[in-house]
């Protein structure tokens, strides 16, 4: 869909909006505390397991604007996806197409955090990591928001990589630069994505057919989906278990990482088998739920071995 075909449809939208009268709570929903709240995390993760340090007030400003820079991700995320928001059950009740804010409102509030969080990480802590913040920033907004989402079923796989981009903004922020660990724990979230959204996608294909978005299971159909997130579990497992094998993590880690991502394959394969009614539903969207406490308890033993090995 063209910018033009986007504001036409914006122009014949339902949606009446009461500009100027978004509470602090609609501002907030527009920055996806949930998402931004993974971000933080593996972001903290990242800076934690980085060699060196960072003074503790640094560490806190760099941490505050990569939160931020995720949150007006989030904002100019909304901001474009307005028109297929209204018409996804999913996300109609957002503060946009629940008319609460303005579309132009949502772009200011994104671009003004975007711009303020870039510059306070670059001149309060290093240049490299609002560098690599900016770069993070633009691609969730432009190659996947703006150009991927709406045209090719490979959004979330390419389009992921920008929320699997923090844990090495962390890093950067302490050491200025990146490397193969912070790149490993970049690539446990990026082959962890596909996996995760393909099972919410197919628990509610309706919702983007409705929309227009080619999510895979609308354009590649749902069996071709399963064996997508059966592949990409299959790869994610032993990715989680790297950090063990490149020795900054222990065999309690090792372990555990492989045990979980036993069960990840295991979910996969329950998906992969069950096509029909009720219980694929319940397998996509039991895999969807234990795809994000596989990633939290993966980052949280992570953070957990380096503050034991800190004191």
């Amino acid at each position: 869909m063209s910018l033009a075909e986007r504001q036409d449809l914006m122009d014949h939208s339902s949606t009446v909006w009461n500009g100027g009268e978004g509470s602090v709570s609609d501002y907030v929903a527009l920055l996806k505390p949930r998402v931004m709240s993974l971000v933080i995390f593996t972001a903290f993760v990242g800076m934690m397991l980085a060699p060196g340090s960072i003074h503790p007030v640094l560490g806190t400003v760099a941490i505050l604007c990569i939160a931020i820079g995720a949150g007006a991700s989030g904002a100019l995320n909304m901001w474009y996806d307005a028109d297929i928001d209204e018409v996804m059950s999913r996300t109609a009740k957002r503060p946009i197409p629940a008319g609460k804010i303005t579309p132009e409102e949502a772009f200011a509030f994104g671009m003004t955090l975007s711009i303020g969080s870039v510059l306070t990480l670059g001149l309060l802590v290093n240049w490299f990591a609002g560098a690599f913040l900016a770069f993070t920033i633009a691609f969730y907004v432009v190659i996947y928001t703006i150009w991927l989402k709406r045209s090719t079923p490979q959004n979330i796989v390419i389009g992921g990589a920008a929320g699997a981009f923090p844990p090495m903004v962390g890093w950067a922020s302490v050491t200025g630069g990146v490397s193969l660990e912070s790149f490993v724990l970049f690539l446990i979230i990026f082959m962890w994505t596909p996996p995760h959204f393909w099972a919410l996608a197919l628990f509610k294909k309706g919702d983007y057919e409705t929309a227009g978005v080619p999510m895979l299971p609308v354009v590649a159909g749902e069996t071709n989906t399963r064996h997508q997130i059966l592949i990409y579990s299959i790869l994610l497992a032993p990715i989680g278990v790297a950090p063990y094998f490149m020795g900054y993590a222990s065999l309690f880690y090792g372990v555990s990482s492989g045990l979980l991502g036993l069960a990840f394959v295991a979910m996969a394969a329950d998906i992969w088998r069950k096509r029909e009614g009720d219980v694929a539903r319940k397998a996509c969207l039991r895999l969807f739920k234990f795809s994000i406490f596989y990633l939290f308890m993966l980052f949280a033993l992570l953070l957990g071995e380096s503050l034991v090995a800190g004191i």
